[in-house]
């Protein structure tokens, strides 16, 4: 016994049990106590996350908001990226059944911590595995204010109906256990669309056809431009931003195609181009988007082809009335499920998250 004691507590079961999906240590931890301890330690929460860090995701949260009013949709679904025998993604939309109200989610940080809030224009949720557990996490808050200038100008606003807007900052610290205003402040030149995500240290929003950066541990912020302007389109191109090898990618659909680029530079807001792919390519590749280009110019009830999230190559885009996983590495192509299968409401502005399974969100056994 006293072998086996020290084989179990040694770093080989470490090493072993970190490729071990993180849906299966839990009932792992049941085999002994000493599997239980050996899996509820933090040196082996790291390793777990280390293997994990480049892993492929596990799904997407999906919850929609109506365009017309500030009501939120109370169903979120969880759509899985593996597909089913029978074809197609296994959708749940209980997957926060086990809270005690109705949530919105609004940001996801390493793919496996959402961050979500009760029924502010955006939050994000900052947490670093290698740096501590989930108790310790600091959330950004944007909020829109608007600014009134000398008083003849304010007047002129006001008799306009508005004034000049702006993006402030809040922080929370878990611990401080309070919120505090940031110096930072920039110029709302469009509204902030979709979740925000977490690359390095940075907070990522799509802002109009541009990218708004917050960096927590600087507290500065700064607006990355797109890689083309969406005046040198014909349409007026659909966009979404994500992860990819710990880089941010732009994903764009316009009458030229698919394009995805990827961000060398915040600075000199470098794009580097790593997939493009015409429309009428696609058409003929899976003709089951017949007169998709076409169709795409038209959009007479809101954009007919729409990417909706981008995660480790993976693009969930909508086409018609489906969604679609589009990898875009290996060019293929399958399909997710329909709108109904989601019971949309809207399906104009949702707000999609990509979700990684790691074990650091799971609760103890």
């Amino acid at each position: 016994m006293k072998k086996v004691d020290r084989f179990l507590n040694s770093g080989i079961l470490i090493e072993i049990l970190s490729h071990v999906p993180a849906k299966d240590l839990l009932s792992l931890k049941r085999v002994c106590k000493e599997w239980h301890h050996v899996i509820s330690s933090r040196c082996f929460v790291e390793a777990q996350l280390q293997r994990t860090k480049e892993e492929a995701l596990n799904g997407f949260i999906f919850q929609e908001k109506f365009m017309w009013c500030n009501e939120d949709i109370k169903t979120i679904s969880y759509i899985s990226v593996e597909v089913t025998t029978k074809g197609g993604s296994k959708v749940n939309q209980k997957v926060f059944d086990f809270l005690p109200e109705d949530v919105v989610m609004m940001a996801s940080c390493k793919g496996g911590n959402n961050c979500l809030r009760s029924m502010v224009l955006a939050l994000a949720f900052d947490f670093d595995p290698s740096k501590g557990f989930v108790e310790k996490f600091k959330l950004v808050r944007v909020k829109l204010v608007e600014v009134e200038g000398e008083e003849e100008e304010a007047q002129e606003e006001e008799e306009e109906g508005e004034g000049e807007l702006f993006i402030t900052f809040e922080l929370y610290s878990s611990e401080k256990g309070a919120w505090k205003t940031c110096n930072e402040i920039c110029q709302c030149y469009n509204m902030i669309n979709n979740g925000g995500i977490y690359i390095g240290g940075v907070m990522h929003w799509l802002n109009g056809d541009n990218v708004l950066t917050f960096n927590v541990e600087n507290e500065l912020s700064w607006l990355v431009l797109a890689p083309v302007p969406a005046s040198e389109f014909m349409m007026v191109p659909e966009a979404c931003i994500g992860e990819s090898e710990g880089r941010l990618h732009y994903v764009v659909v316009s009458e030229q195609g698919v394009h995805v680029w990827c961000l060398e530079d915040y600075y000199d807001y470098k794009w580097a181009i790593v997939y493009c792919k015409p429309l009428e390519e696609i058409e003929g590749e899976w003709p089951l988007f017949l007169n998709l280009k076409s169709h795409a110019l038209e959009k007479v009830n809101g954009p007919w082809v729409n990417p909706l999230a981008f995660k480790d190559g993976l693009l969930l885009i909508k086409v018609c009335v489906s969604l679609y996983l589009f990898d875009v590495k290996n060019n293929s192509m399958t399909k997710a499920c329909s709108i109904q299968d989601l019971k949309s409401q809207c399906m104009f502005n949702p707000t999609v998250i990509a979700h990684s399974l790691s074990l650091v969100h799971l609760s103890p056994a």
